[in-house]
């Protein structure tokens, strides 16, 4: 078993949605998160704001900006992880900075809290 987490842009989720649920992945949970990757700030302003350029650390600020996103997350037997990242990453990939990253985490075990089935059962 594995947990797929991916975080994803806020206008992406309904997307999302429908490509995991069109891979036979309806169960999963969203969450707003903040954040930033290193696509979020010009590369030209940090080389200059480790330089000391005043103008360069003003527009840079103390620290960078944390920006809305969306976290999601599946879990999935092993055989449905490389068809739930397709369905993420077919879902977002946009071909701009800060589309989103994936995660596969491994997961030790799950349990169904009605049923009291445990492993891939209680996915």
């Amino acid at each position: 078993m594995k947990e797929v987490f991916a975080i994803i842009q806020p206008s992406r989720v309904q997307a999302t949605k429908e490509a995991l649920a069109a891979a036979d992945v309806f169960a999963l949970h969203v969450f707003p998160v903040l954040g930033h990757g290193r696509g979020q700030i010009d590369p030209q302003i940090l080389t200059a704001a480790a330089e000391g350029n005043e103008e360069a650390v003003a527009l840079l600020g103390r620290y960078p900006r944390l920006m809305p996103r969306r976290a999601v997350c599946v879990m999935v037997p092993d055989a449905q992880v490389e068809v739930a990242v397709q369905a993420i990453v077919q879902a977002n990939q946009t071909g701009e900075a800060g589309g989103g990253k994936i995660y596969v985490l491994p997961l030790k075990e799950a349990a169904r809290v009605r049923t009291a089935e445990c492993g891939e059962a209680a996915l």
